[in-house]
């Protein structure tokens, strides 16, 4: 088949999902809440179900991370994200208080085109078809093409839970011929009312000026910081079981340490204990002109992939028992790699004098790449975690956990999501973890409660009471005034 054929029947092949899925979402939108519910129990059931062979299918394809991982992510997306979500009103009236004379109305957006990448691509379709149906919206995917085979198979799953209660498959479609070509006529074609992006820096830069709608999730590069008052075995087990989950493929994962001098030494034999190997000077090198292409982007290479197998690609020697590997660092910026986003376990090391010089460098790595994603802290100092919480770019502040599991809400109170907003700072359009509510309209219902002549008699009142009282009493005055004059109403 030649080049040109393949993209012309994607192009189609997106044309003719976008209009069932349409149709299919009007008719979404006459369930009751009761039904749609019904529908992502369904999902979740089912999904749950093939949690291990979808895991072991995507493992097989990508090759990256570990099957055993990725069954727990599909655990997450089925069942943690399910019970996260089974009792959200998302249907009809969401609000009705007489009281502030509002009413607010759910509106699903319609059609939402979900992007998926190759380092979840199970687990994240999972999660979006269930947000999206749920929000009473139909979802087409635009697959990595490779994930194809894995995508393919989970969304044929969900397919023939709406099958059995009878609701049309076409709720969810994916594209099964993936081009550029494709994705592009998704995300801007007239009947996608919502784009889902979840990928890299290009991917949502492109949802971003597709012309539609989108919520677009971008990097991650989040530092970790051991102040001098953490438990520190604690603080490194949790940072070894997060970078070495699924070989470090979330994005929330830490990618770089922060160390004082004063617990230095403590904190790498409790690393070496743990099976965290520091490279020498050398190896550090060689490994750094590896993971790092000329054209300044990372090696796909080492995306999800072991130490060892990193390490055999890059030609360096490393301990049998190693799990993850340290490389010291004192430079930040696009030009050194172990500052940047590293989706394996590599992580960067750097030894600061004191917390205020923690506080700078774990801004100026964010402010390089991952700026408004995730950072970890691990200390017992609330004063401390108060202080950062008031200046780091970030939108996850994660307190003594692992960053991985914390980020996406497994280990924290963070609602349950693999697509986490960066916030205007990361060039999203949320900073939240993005659960159905980001996949409705609210229509408001407002009720008057004040005329024209009561709005006069309010200046009016200012203006004698401008005379004789300062700026702020005069504010609380008229504030009290429309209190009671609510209240009276």
């Amino acid at each position: 088949m030649a080049l040109e054929d393949k993209d012309l029947r994607s192009i189609q092949e997106v044309r003719d999902l976008l209009k069932k899925a349409k149709a299919a979402q009007a008719i979404l939108a006459t369930f009751s809440q009761e039904k749609i519910d019904e529908l992502v129990r369904a999902i979740s059931e089912k999904t749950y179900a093939k949690r291990v062979e979808l895991a072991k299918m995507a493992n097989e394809e990508t090759g990256f991370g570990r099957w055993e991982d990725k069954v727990i992510k599909n655990l997450f997306a089925s069942k943690v994200v399910y019970d996260s979500i089974k009792d959200m009103k998302t249907v009809g009236i969401l609000r009705e208080d007489m009281e502030e004379k509002l009413i607010e109305v759910a509106v699903p957006v319609g059609v939402v085109a979900g992007i998926i990448p190759s380092t979840n691509p199970t687990s994240t379709a999972i999660y979006k078809a269930m947000i999206a149906i749920k929000s009473g919206n139909s979802i087409v995917f635009s697959p990595h093409p490779g994930a194809l085979k894995s995508i393919l198979a989970t969304v044929e799953i969900i397919r023939e839970a709406l099958a059995e209660l009878n609701v049309p498959v076409d709720a969810v479609g994916v594209i099964s011929i993936p081009t550029m070509q494709a994705t592009q006529e998704l995300m801007k074609h007239p009947l996608t009312n919502l784009i889902l992006a979840t990928g890299g820096n290009a991917m949502v830069k492109s949802a971003y000026s597709s012309g539609t709608p989108a919520i677009g999730v971008g990097p991650g590069n989040g530092p970790a910081y051991i102040t001098s008052t953490a438990d520190i075995p604690k603080a490194v087990k949790c940072i070894m079981d997060s970078k070495t989950f699924d070989n470090g493929t979330i994005c929330a994962s830490e990618q770089s340490v922060i160390v004082e001098k004063s617990t230095d030494a403590q904190i790498k034999a409790e690393f070496a204990k743990n099976g965290g190997y520091f490279l020498t000077k050398e190896q550090a090198e060689k490994l750094s002109k590896f993971i790092l292409r000329p054209n300044g982007t990372m090696n796909p290479q080492i995306v999800g992939r072991d130490v060892h197998t990193i390490a055999r690609l890059a030609e360096i020697t490393i301990p049998t028992d190693a799990r993850v590997l340290l490389a010291p660092e004192e430079n930040v910026g696009l030009q050194y790699p172990y500052s940047r986003e590293k989706l394996c376990p590599i992580l960067a090391y750097y030894v600061v004098e004191n917390h205020e010089e923690a506080c700078n460098l774990a801004i100026e790595i964010l402010m390089g790449e991952g700026a408004g994603h995730t950072m970890a802290m691990h200390t017992e100092s609330r004063e401390l975690i108060k202080e950062f919480a008031l200046k780091k770019p970030v939108n996850r502040l994660l307190i003594n956990t692992p960053a991985a599991l914390g980020g996406i809400g497994a280990s924290t109170a963070l609602a349950p999501a693999l697509t986490l907003g960066n916030g205007a700072i990361g060039g999203s359009a949320s900073s939240d973890n993005i659960t159905p509510l980001h996949l409705l309209n609210i229509r408001r219902v407002a009720f008057g409660q004040m005329g024209l002549e009561e709005i006069r008699a309010m200046d009016t009142q200012c203006e004698v009471n401008a005379t004789s009282c300062s700026q702020e009493q005069l504010i609380e005055s008229i504030v009290a005034q429309v209190f009671e004059q609510l209240k009276n109403k």
